[in-house]
């Protein structure tokens, strides 16, 4: 399988299609069926207590497996999230980025499913792991 964006590709479409949240995600890695993403976390994703909020780490598993299915299929801003299932396994290291490890299982014509490990940078246990579904749009 050969990717239809590269990680160049992938980082200017998160800048043109999603702006608002661009800054926030970077993407470090991909090749096909994989990607490796960065979430910089700052004071807003915090919760009480100096952890990394559900939602921050729900938001790079879904831009995670996303923007690895678009590496595969090519700029479809149209596809979309159907199914997650997410397990909080330890608290992220306070303060530190979070890097998400990517892998997409089954790339269909209308679904693809993907599986996200998410690590705090400086460490290699996993603070949480995503299982998604993404809808693809179909061809016009």
């Amino acid at each position: 399988m050969q990717l239809a964006m590269t990680l160049d590709d992938l980082n200017a479409f998160l800048d043109a299609q999603f702006p608002q949240v661009a800054n926030e995600f970077e993407v470090m890695d991909v090749s096909p069926m994989h990607a490796t993403i960065r979430a910089n976390i700052g004071d807003k994703h915090l919760r009480p207590g100096g952890t990394v909020s559900g939602p921050t780490m729900f938001a790079l598993a879904d831009v995670s497996v996303y923007l690895a299915t678009l590496a595969m299929i090519g700029p479809k801003a149209l596809a979309v999230t159907t199914n997650c299932s997410m397990d909080f396994m330890r608290k992220p290291i306070a303060g530190a980025n979070l890097r998400s490890e990517t892998r997409i299982l089954k790339l269909g014509k209308v679904l693809a499913v993907g599986d996200v490990l998410i690590f705090s940078e400086g460490d290699d246990r996993p603070v949480a792991r995503a299982a998604m579904t993404y809808s693809i749009p179909p061809e016009r």
